[in-house]
C-alpha cells in the first residue's frame, strides 16, 4: 500500500475534506491521527486525538509531540484545518479579515512548526490547502483570498527553507468544493462541476506518496470544470 507504515497527521480531519483526507491515507495503510477544534468520531480507521485549537502555538506543539511520542514520528501532515467568509469590503469587517488570516494561516504555521521536530532525518510531507481564488478574487472574497493566498506564500516558501532535509511542502488550490454546506449556500449551482472531497484527497494523497518525491514547493490547482 502507498503509505505503509507512514505516520500522518490531518488537522481539520472532521470537516467533508479532512475525513476523506485521513480516511484515503488509513486506506492506503498509513497510521493516522486526526487533529481538529472539536471533538468526534473521525473516518474509519483514523486514530482521534483531543481537541484542538491549532491557532494556540504552545498547545499545538504539546499535542505534535504526544502524538510523536505514541507512534515514534510524524512523516506527513495535512493542514486541512481552515474556513471561508463571504463578505464586500465595503460592507464587512475588517475582524474577519484577522478571523480568516488566524483560521487559515496560522493554523497552518503552527502545526508546520510542531511537526517539523518530529519528522525523521530521512525526510518527509507536508501538504497545505490554498485556493484557487487565491490567484484571483471574486467580489466578497477578499479576506478569504487574502488568507489563503498567505497559504500559498507559507507553502512556498517552506519548501525552499526544508529542501536540504528532504521534506517536500506543496499545496493543492481547490475551486468550489462538493460539500453540504457549499450546497446549501448555492443550491441553484450546477454541483456535478464542483471538486469532490474525494477527488481533492486522491490529489493530496499523491503528493504525501514517493511518486511525489520531486515535487516541492508546488501550487496545484484542482479546480474541476468551475
Amino acid at each position: 500500500m502507498e503509505l505503509k507504515d507512514k505516520v500522518v497527521v490531518v488537522t481539520g480531519a472532521l470537516g467533508s475534506l479532512g475525513r476523506a483526507v485521513s480516511g484515503a491515507a488509513a486506506k492506503a495503510g498509513a497510521t493516522v491521527y486526526a487533529v481538529d477544534v472539536v471533538d468526534g468520531q473521525p473516518a474509519a480507521g483514523v486514530e482521534a486525538t483531543p481537541a484542538l485549537d491549532l491557532s494556540d502555538a504552545e498547545a499545538t506543539s504539546k499535542a505534535f509531540a504526544a502524538i510523536a511520542a505514541k507512534a515514534g514520528r510524524i512523516d506527513a501532515l495535512v493542514n486541512v484545518a481552515g474556513g471561508f467568509a463571504w463578505e464586500t469590503v465595503e460592507e464587512g469587517s475588517i475582524d474577519t479579515w484577522d478571523f480568516l488570516y488566524k483560521l487559515n494561516v496560522r493554523t497552518a504555521v503552527n502545526a508546520s512548526k510542531a511537526a517539523l521536530p518530529h519528522i525523521p532525518a530521512s525526510g518527509g510531507r507536508i501538504v497545505n490547502i490554498s485556493a484557487a481564488g487565491s490567484v484571483k478574487a471574486d467580489m466578497g472574497l477578499g479576506a478569504y483570498a487574502a488568507s489563503k493566498s498567505g497559504v500559498s506564500r507559507l507553502t512556498e516558501a517552506l519548501a525552499e527553507e526544508l529542501k536540504s532535509r528532504n521534506i517536500t511542502v506543496n499545496a493543492v488550490q481547490p475551486s468550489i468544493i462538493d460539500t453540504k454546506p457549499n450546497r446549501d449556500a448555492m443550491p441553484d449551482a450546477d454541483f456535478s462541476t464542483w471538486v469532490t472531497p474525494a477527488a481533492l484527497a486522491d490529489v493530496i494523497l499523491f503528493l504525501l506518496s514517493s511518486r511525489a518525491e520531486a515535487v516541492t514547493g508546488a501550487l496545484l490547482p484542482v479546480v474541476g470544470r468551475v
